[in-house]
């Protein structure tokens, strides 16, 4: 369809809100003549609500805030609607390396725009292996009816088949929130290929039933279950999965052909006769399938429905209509990176092992995650999971370099971490996930934030989370929703979804979160990763925005437990800007990683309460196959326990931790956009859903302070109490007890069940987290170890031991490594100099010889010419502003040469004086290689002419003291920027007179923008 500015408004020739879309000018009849009605929609700023003319609001997925942009219904008022209308697409007959990366997965990223009420477009098509799709979303609000139309065309050069399963949920359960399927079109309750529509619905009666008009009979090519793989799932009939409906099309493209596919689904109305209605007015869609107001060429290329028998059809037209208008798919990057080092899986202990070896630098490490953020993060198909990338991470990372080539170390040094975007950092926004605090910037990092810096590690960029970490079932914030890295038509879970999925992608080693209930927990099991929320009060909160005061805990989320135990090492202990933390210094290990030992479960008595593995509603087997992985701490040495439930502590007390929790965030920033908690929760800028009316709720009194204190800690004893009484050690409780579900519902149920009744939060226990294999199904699951209060290292250690007997992780394959992009075909990994070489390149200071293959080579060994020397010096500081002289300074170099701005730059730094050549004129000699001296002598004037005293020996047996350069070369050499060559007696040689090849030159360069002189590029050695 069109997509520059919209066709004047015409009268509606049918009950569809299409006025943007141009009238049909031959099957103009297709439609059914109704008068249209109007339809009530919140602004384009939020998850679109429409509201129909029954009072039914239904909530369409577009590109609005969190930008699902799936097209999907969220939910629908009264009906069992749960994330419906979704389609999972999947493409066959291309080359394995052409297909989609996210082959089968949901789609999504349409960028659907309402552009009139009830009506929304496509403004960017999906490339699926080179089928162009598109998705336009009609509202009836008079019919109380969503036309659907996804239109797929074939731009590849051989024949395709495109399977899509139109679908989603319609409940949950086995009881009163199941859907079952009521009436088809066959007369029956089993949908299949005779039938033409069918309604679903649960029990209740005054429930909404739901209905599907399919396409004609004949038409679908079967069911499957769409919270699963559809294709190869069968739909249920019976049981919790039978509300997870897949109704499947098969098209046929041949190559430039397109082919569309309608269907629409109907909200009826609650009581007696409900289904009787929603089954007339299926059979009445089925009868005259309304396509007024597409494009000729779109309803001419509808498969599923036979438009041959729609008044009005003209063969003719149709073979004339041309293809459907399609709006162009958004370039993606190029799955390369730029460095050779893979950083796919690599733990904080791998990483830093190889940089000790010298095998890699934290430069590289970083720009390989930031390859991966760019090519996997961003776009329609990418994961959500960064708000904000560092802008200066290459500059952090090079700066732990610099530190370690001068002798520094650390657990942490150069490795790079994302935060949540809850925690303050002093160089990048902290949105807390809410367009209310859009361009927010603190004046102060966070406790733990700066305990990081100070650790030597790299903060990478700031994590997508759930809006104010409201939710723990999504990340969805004012910008984004996060997906899951290993299945990715699910959940990211919340409310730390995007620090799990950054580290669960390799785009980042490691990430902070947060967890208020489940936000540590739920998002580290749905990625197969770490984490461990320690005793109230062994972290800081102090620079984090709060959703509950003395229940949020900020803390670590990685692959391993040893990477756990290095970032406790960083971030835990006393602060004193956080009064919870008074124990902490006392309490914790003075190394946490003296606790991991494999034997740390032998003698240990783990309980667990049966009642934890039993899901209330999912019937996958989820519950029981965690409590079969107790059996790994069994064969850890552990003994395990049946416990009696819990015993619940009561007198909580009364007052908002809430705006507790804001009162004190607030007083920490003179700068902060709103007055207290109340304001900013009912800013204008907040998602609906989690948007107040303006209170005045006040913050906790003094004697509510201390009364939520006494309770917490009244309520570890009494849970301390419980264990001892039982004689336990510590307590497993599953991570899920059900199958992972889709990323556009909004009932947590339909997230997963995490109902175990873990205690971690309500009572702040010291919890690790583990994967321990998978469910039934194939999803990931954990277990979750929690302790008595102050029992963290030995928690921790437990939680290493049943990692090294499960050793379950699982990884992602819908990120896999990117191809390394050689800079140059010259020069490989095994080279001397490539990492040196690769640095020159990667900024812009060589970009070596263009090939006729359309690669580059360096030609490392060729000596470099003047003139490329000083083109190389003025990239690498790139001065700003610049202007050449119009008189050259040289006489052998004119105006118009090709390096002339550079050489005359390196005059007038004072870098080259060239030769006199008498009359005061002056040559530089641009194609004469330059020696090894003149290149120190270069070097030593960029350093701004260092003041050293002339030596009154030299580190090399061939430059004497009184030699022209011999200052420049010991510089050269007291620095570390030349070695020289090393001989067996122990001397050195520097070959002064030499021509320096370029592969040295690179390393020269290289070695001195490590000095840090502030002369590189942005005035810093970066």
């Amino acid at each position: 369809m069109p997509l520059s500015s919209p066709p004047p408004r015409q009268e509606p020739a049918a009950s569809w809100i299409t006025h943007r879309r141009r009238p049909l000018a031959v099957l103009a009849a297709i439609a059914v003549a109704t008068t249209g009605a109007a339809v009530a929609a919140t602004p384009a700023g939020a998850l679109t609500y429409v509201t129909d003319e029954r009072g039914v609001v239904w909530q369409i997925h577009d590109a609005a805030p969190p930008s699902l942009d799936t097209g999907s219904i969220r939910v629908a008022t009264g009906s069992p609607i749960q994330g419906f209308g979704s389609i999972l697409v999947r493409v066959d007959g291309l080359d394995a390396a052409d297909e989609p990366r996210l082959n089968g997965e949901m789609a999504r990223g349409y960028g659907l725009t309402q552009t009139a009420e009830g009506s929304f477009d496509t403004t960017q098509a999906l490339d699926l292996g080179g089928v162009l799709a598109t998705r336009d979303v009609d509202l009836d609000a008079a019919g109380a009816t969503a036309r659907f139309v996804d239109s797929f065309t074939n731009t590849t050069d051989r024949e395709l088949t495109v399977n899509v399963s139109f679908g989603g949920s319609l409940g949950y359960g086995t009881g009163t929130n199941q859907s079952l399927v009521r009436a088809t079109s066959s007369g029956d309750t089993t949908v299949d290929a005779a039938d033409s529509w069918a309604v679903m619905s649960t029990s209740v009666e005054n429930s909404r039933p739901v209905g599907v008009a399919l396409g004609a009979p004949g038409s679908l090519s079967g069911t499957g279950n769409q919270q699963r793989d559809p294709f190869t799932t069968p739909l249920s009939t019976s049981g919790h999965e039978a509300s997870f409906y897949g109704f499947i099309d098969e098209l046929t493209l041949e190559p430039g052909a397109s082919a569309s596919l309608a269907r629409f689904v109907h909200v009826g109305v609650p009581g007696a006769d409900r289904l009787a209605q929603a089954e007339q007015r299926l059979a009445a869609i089925a009868a005259a399938p309304d396509l007024g107001g597409l494009p000729l060429a779109q309803v001419c290329s509808v498969a599923n429905w036979d438009v041959t028998a729609l008044p009005g059809y003209d063969a003719a037209a149709c073979d004339a209509a041309g293809p459907i208008p399609m709006p162009a798919a958004p370039q993606t990057p190029a799955a390369v990176t730029s460095v050779a080092y893979d950083v796919v899986g690599r733990t904080i202990e791998d990483l830093q092992a190889d940089m000790v070896a010298g095998v890699v630098t934290s430069e590289e490490i970083t720009q390989a995650y930031l390859d991966r953020i760019a090519v996997y993060d961003g776009g329609p198909q990418g994961f959500h999971a960064y708000l904000h990338v560092a802008g200066d991470a290459l500059d952090q990372a090079r700066a732990a370099d610099a530190e370690r080539a001068a002798g520094g170390s650390g657990e942490l040094l150069g490795i790079p971490i994302a935060l949540k975007d809850l925690f303050d950092t002093s160089d990048m926004p902290t949105t807390g996930g809410t367009r209310a605090l859009e361009g927010f910037q603190p004046a102060q990092d966070a406790f733990q934030v700066a305990r990081l810096r100070e650790a030597g590690a790299v903060l990478i960029g700031k994590a997508n989370l759930s809006e104010f970490a409201n939710s723990g079932g999504q990340s969805e914030s004012g910008w984004m929703q996060t997906w899951n890295a290993l299945y990715p038509s699910k959940t990211s879970y919340g409310s730390s979804g995007g620090s799990a999925v950054a580290v669960a992608a390799s785009m980042a080693s490691a990430a902070m979160g947060t967890q208020t209930g489940v936000s540590l927990y739920a998002p580290t099991t749905g990625a197969s990763l770490t984490t461990f929320r320690g005793t109230d009060g062994m972290a800081s909160g102090h620079g984090v925005i709060p959703l509950t005061w003395y229940q949020d805990y900020a803390g670590p989320i990685a692959r391993t437990t040893t990477d756990l135990a290095y970032l406790l090492n960083a971030t835990t202990g006393t602060d004193a800007g956080d009064p919870l933390t008074v124990e902490a210094d006392a309490r914790r290990p003075a190394d946490w990683t003296d606790s991991l030992d494999a034997a740390a479960l032998e003698g240990k008595v783990v309980g667990f309460i049966p009642a934890s593995f039993v899901s209330s509603y999912a019937d996958d087997g989820t519950g029981e196959s965690t409590r079969e992985r107790l059996d790994e701490l069994v064969a850890a040495g552990a003994t395990l326990q049946e416990m009696p439930a819990p015993p619940v502590v009561p007198g909580a007390p009364g007052g908002s931790r809430g705006m507790e929790g804001w009162a004190r965030y607030i007083e920490l920033h003179d700068n902060f956009p709103f007055v207290d908690g109340n304001a900013i929760l009912a800013s204008d800028k907040v998602l609906p859903y989690n948007r107040r009316s303006l209170g005045t709720t006040p913050r906790l009194t003094p004697e509510q302070v201390q009364a939520w204190d006494d309770y917490r800690k009244r309520y570890k004893a009494e849970i301390a109490a419980w264990m001892d009484a039982a004689g336990v050690d510590v307590v497993a409780y599953p991570g899920f007890l059900s199958d992972m579900y889709n990323n556009d519902a909004a009932a947590s149920q339909l997230t997963s069940d995490r109902a175990s009744g873990v205690l971690t939060s309500n009572v702040g226990l010291p919890t690790v987290v583990v994967p321990v294999g998978l469910n039934p199904h194939g999803y990931t699951t954990s277990l979750q170890l929690v302790g008595r209060a102050w029992d963290d290292a030995a928690v921790l250690g437990m939680g290493y031991a049943l990692e090294q007997e499960a050793d379950a992780q699982q990884h992602t394959t819908f990120a896999p490594p990117l191809a390394y992009d050689p800079d140059f075909t010259d020069v490989d990994r095994s080279n001397q100099f490539f990492r040196e070489i690769s640095w020159l390149a990667d900024r812009g200071i060589s970009t070596g010889w263009a090939e006729a293959d359309g690669t580059a080579t360096f030609r490392p060994l060729l000596p470099i010419a003047r003139d490329a020397m000083a083109a190389f010096l003025y990239r690498y500081v790139a001065p700003v502003g610049y202007e050449a002289p119009e008189v050259s300074p040289f006489t052998d170099v004119a105006v118009g040469d090709q390096f002339y701005t550079e050489i005359a730059w390196l005059a007038e730094s004072g870098i080259s004086t060239g030769w006199e050549v008498g009359e005061g004129a002056f040559e530089f000699r641009p194609l004469d290689p330059i020696a090894r001296d003149a290149m120190a002598a270069f070097l030593y004037r960029l350093a701004d002419s260092p003041d050293v005293e002339a030596p009154g020996t030299t580190p090399f047996t061939d430059v004497a003291p009184g030699d022209q350069f011999a200052t420049e070369i010991g510089w050269l050499a007291a620095t570390g920027v030349s070695t020289g060559w090393q001989g067996n007696d122990g001397t050195a040689i520097y070959q002064p007179l030499n021509p320096i090849a370029r592969d040295a030159m690179a390393a020269f360069l290289y070695r001195f923008d490590r000095l840090d002189l502030g002369v590189g590029a942005g005035g810093s050695a970066g």
